[in-house]
């Protein structure tokens, strides 16, 4: 089992940049492929990033390419997206969720995650 902490959240200037992190406990952090998912108010939690054991693939949805990048230190049991160009309509709630897994592939949805942080609320206002 994994425990993960996000932060890195706040109150950020539409054109403004965030750096999130996720902190996970565990010895076998490199073992577990992670995503970013946000959940805007009122709407579904939805796809932002995910990222392979090694860190060597990574996955955007299409709407995301360009702004969002998702990387990884496994030496320090930590992901991290960085967010740049923010705008409104990024105004969620951020999760980052882990996945034990020997699979290869996107992890884009909400369900292929068996953990899950409690969440950083990012706020961009215009």
């Amino acid at each position: 089992q994994v425990q993960l902490v996000e932060s890195g959240g706040g109150l950020v200037q539409a054109g403004g940049s965030l750096r999130l992190s996720c902190a996970a406990d565990g010895r076998i952090f490199s073992s577990y492929n992670m995503g970013w998912f946000r959940q805007p108010p009122g709407k579904e939690r939805e796809f932002v990033a995910s990222i392979s054991r090694s860190g060597g693939s990574t996955y955007y949805p299409d709407s995301g390419k360009g702004r969002f990048t998702i990387s990884r230190d496994n030496a320090k049991n930590t992901v991290y997206l960085q967010m740049n160009s923010l705008k409104p309509e990024d105004t969620a709630v951020y999760y980052c969720a882990a996945v034990l897994t020997g699979r290869v592939g996107r992890f884009d949805r909400v369900g292929e995650y068996d953990y899950w942080g409690q969440g950083t609320q990012v706020t961009v206002s215009s």
